[in-house]
């Protein structure tokens, strides 16, 4: 049975991180937004106990910081893989075939547009309106890498290079 002192003491090592990010920026509410980033940074997305955390540290309602996490679309309110996919849908990539390169990656890692995360968090799949890089139409971003000029085989073969480095890694770490 988990005492009373145990739950504070593992409630404190989770938020430790979060705690030493608040102290970085001096507790200021001014500074909300990169609190986030680093936050998210830290996490891969703001769990909602944690928002909760930062508002009642910086003296914000849990509704302002909350209300701040939904505004800007580079917040998650969700976990996120280790690899994000995001494949542009702007016009470019649009008439050049975008979708199929979604259809692709979806049937290749089992996910739908609900359930865009894959069960093992390997990798996350986000239809974006614009990555700004037109006239390499159709674009995916993977993490910060630019892949251009996709289609649906060329980003089956850069899925299974993604599995079988992770592998290697699974191997060395044992």
């Amino acid at each position: 049975m988990i005492t009373a002192i145990e739950k504070k003491m593992d409630t404190a090592r989770k938020f430790e991180r979060v705690c030493a990010i608040l102290e970085d920026y001096n507790y200021d509410p001014g500074k909300l937004i990169p609190i986030l980033q680093a936050v998210q940074e830290e996490y891969r997305y703001l769990p909602e106990p944690v928002l909760t955390f930062i508002a009642t540290s910086l003296g914000l309602s849990p509704a302002k910081v909350y209300g701040v996490a939904t505004f800007y679309a580079h917040f998650a309110l969700k976990p996120k893989g280790k690899y994000v996919i995001k494949v542009c849908d702007g016009t470019a990539c649009h008439v050049k075939d975008s979708m199929p390169i979604v259809k692709a990656i979806q049937k290749k890692l089992r996910i739908t547009e609900n359930e865009n995360t894959t069960g093992d968090m390997l990798f996350t799949l986000e239809t974006v309106s614009c990555l700004g890089a037109c006239g390499l139409a159709p674009v995916v971003v993977i993490n910060e890498t630019v892949h251009s000029l996709m289609n649906p085989a060329k980003i089956d073969k850069v899925i299974d290079k993604i599995y079988k480095e992770e592998a290697g890694n699974e191997k060395v770490a044992c």
